[in-house]
């Protein structure tokens, strides 16, 4: 604005009294100090100020000098220029080579043929569970607390098998002592039988982490000893609660709700048949308790079967 106005200005002596009104307008070196500060500038980092965009700029490749080849002679094809290599010196040292972690134990074909010479070769109950109790080949044992073998009279005519044992399970040792188990209670009371004149186990012996579903390699391990369990006490009627422990023991996909209230045939390895009726487990029916009525239909049919059986 000053430069316009003196560009404008006619008179030298107007000229001159703008010029020294400009000169006097200008702040001094501790006005511009102090307008640096409060901007934040207060440090100096180098002497002379540097063009940084002079830096950005890409530098020209150097040209290596030829060297004239002998009179008769080509040139040999110079080799494109080779990068630098890195400063090896420089670069951090690669960080240890970790040790390979030993992998947890995971049932395999060994662990389930094991299994089933192990429970073949029990010649009763007793030796069945400290078969159960040696047995290392199954994972869920290492994270349950008990194993969960069977409760009840051996040599009842009825024999109940569910799918795994809960939390209250793995504390007591015992099938079905929780909630479900009350209700198990209960269920059996209305049609006379209590746990003094039935047997009762689990296809799974040991209790999953978190109460999650066992595995199919988990159950397939377990099978023979479940198997072994109701050939050696060898109920009139098998009672299937929930559609893990029918699938698994009748061999069949279906589910629960489509297999419940029909017989169906359970065959030992001796050969023995006996008859089973799926029903719905007991955690089902406290979560849909709607569906009682069909179980109670499923004991009826059991206290009939009972019946005809003598």
């Amino acid at each position: 604005m000053a430069l316009l106005q003196l560009a404008n200005c006619r008179p030298a002596a107007e000229c001159d009294a703008m010029t020294a009104a400009s000169r006097n307008n200008r702040p001094d070196i501790a006005d511009l100090l102090a307008f640096y500060a409060s901007a934040g500038v207060d440090e100096a980092l180098e002497e002379a100020p540097v063009n940084r965009f002079a830096e950005m700029a890409p530098k020209p490749p150097e040209r290596v000098p030829e060297t004239a080849a002998p009179v008769g002679e080509t040139p040999a094809p110079r080799s494109p220029a080779q990068p630098p290599r890195p400063d090896m010196s420089r670069l951090p040292d690669a960080p240890p080579a970790r040790a390979p972690s030993a992998s947890a134990t995971v049932p395999d074909e060994a662990q389930a043929a094991l299994a089933r010479q192990l429970a073949a070769t029990a010649a009763n109950l007793d030796e069945l569970r400290q078969h159960m109790a040696a047995f290392d080949g199954c994972n869920l044992k290492f994270t349950a607390k008990n194993l969960v073998f069977a409760d009840g009279n051996p040599n009842a005519a009825v024999m109940l098998v569910g799918e795994a044992p809960g939390r209250d399970e793995d504390i007591e040792g015992l099938p079905f002592v929780g909630r479900s188990g009350r209700l198990l209670d209960r269920m059996l009371a209305a049609i006379g039988l209590d746990r003094t004149s039935v047997y009762i186990a689990n296809v799974i012996p040991w209790r999953p982490p978190g109460n999650r579903t066992p595995t199919p390699h988990e159950t397939e391990i377990c099978r023979p000893f479940i198997e072994r369990q109701i050939e050696l006490v060898n109920p009139k009627v098998l009672v299937n609660l929930g559609g893990p422990s029918a699938k698994t023991l009748l061999n069949t996909t279906e589910g629960i709700l489509r297999l419940r209230g029909n017989w169906r045939v359970h065959t030992t390895a001796s050969g023995v048949a006996i008859p089973a009726m799926p029903t719905l487990h007991p955690a089902y029916l406290l979560r849909t308790p709607a569906h009682k009525k069909l179980a109670w239909r499923d004991f009826l049919e059991v206290k009939a079967k009972l019946r005809a059986l003598g």
